[in-house]
């Protein structure tokens, strides 16, 4: 059986997402996979490439195929240099971690001296008519 490293699409239309899987290479691209052994989002910036690297070198090592595409994303994360014994590449570029915005939140509170956590527009009044129809209920149900 020839087994392939292969790409399995998922995702919606213009906003595709990839797993890394182990195949046989007679199965179709979005069909069942032997394992599962990474993540590829092209669509974020930079791209999130996330790969079980001990499963890669064993998948390799037993003989399995990459195809062109997941060759290309193992040579960016060195995984296909250190399965052929060559030097290994630049590091990756990583997303910048989210800011946090709570202290500049406490700071604005802080500022304008208003109590954190109230509500700045008033609760909603119940509506009328909706209290007529409750009445209306508990009236024929008394009087059933």
């Amino acid at each position: 059986m020839a087994v392939k490293i292969k790409l399995k699409r998922l995702g919606k239309i213009r906003s595709p997402h990839y797993r890394i899987v182990i195949a046989d290479s007679r199965t179709r691209r979005d069909g069942r996979a032997i394992e599962e052994i990474g993540l590829y989002h092209p669509v974020q910036n930079p791209s999130r490439i996330e790969v079980d690297s001990e499963r890669v070198q064993y998948w390799l090592g037993v003989g399995a195929q990459p195809t062109e595409p997941v060759m290309a994303i193992l040579k960016v994360t060195g995984d296909w240099q250190k399965f052929k014994g060559l030097p290994a590449p630049a590091p990756m570029l990583v997303a910048e971690p989210k800011k946090d915005h709570s202290g500049l939140f406490d700071a604005v509170v802080s500022a304008t001296g208003e109590a954190k956590g109230e509500a700045i527009t008033p609760k909603a009044k119940k509506s009328e008519k909706k209290d007529e129809a409750a009445e209306a209920e508990s009236a024929e149900s008394t009087e059933a």
